[in-house]
């Protein structure tokens, strides 16, 4: 599966890939995030609850990011295992690129998923898929509007 959206966020790129770094941030931002720690410059570990459909299970996993485009680019793997619900695993090139005030973030992301969540159906993961990215985006750019005008 393969996610690709962009989103204008009212800060400057600096600002944006501090806040993409910035574990507070991220952790207000992710739907149904319950823990988020960062063990490294460049490696997190998270806990997450996601629902998709008439699955609901809570993920353990990790993410690891490539910081060497910054501050213009980065990237990032990660896989999780929800148990039983099965497990996920991707990554993603985010760009982000001045506009004036304000910063153009563009992402491509792949993700795989096996288990039960897979049974569902690729159409109901895509589904959710784009409405957890847009719901994370959503959050994230107020979040950094918010630090932005403190």
């Amino acid at each position: 599966m393969e996610l690709k959206d962009e989103i204008l966020i009212p800060a400057s790129r600096d600002v944006v890939f501090a806040a993409l770094n910035d574990p507070d941030i991220l952790r207000a931002s992710i739907p149904g995030c319950e823990e988020l720690e960062k063990v490294s410059d460049s490696e997190l570990t998270a806990k997450v609850v996601l629902k998709v459909g008439p699955v609901k299970a809570r993920f353990a996993g990790e993410v690891t990011l490539d910081p060497s485009g910054a501050p213009g680019a980065f990237s990032l793997t990660g896989q999780g295992s929800g148990g039983a619900a099965g497990f996920a695993k991707g990554g993603a090139d985010v760009l982000l690129e001045d506009r004036g005030d304000e910063t153009l973030l563009s992402y491509t992301a792949k993700a795989e998923v096996g288990g039960k969540i897979a049974q569902l159906g690729s159409r109901l993961i895509h589904g959710t898929a784009h409405k957890l990215a847009g719901k994370f985006f959503a959050a994230f750019a107020e979040a950094v509007a918010e630090k932005e005008a403190a």
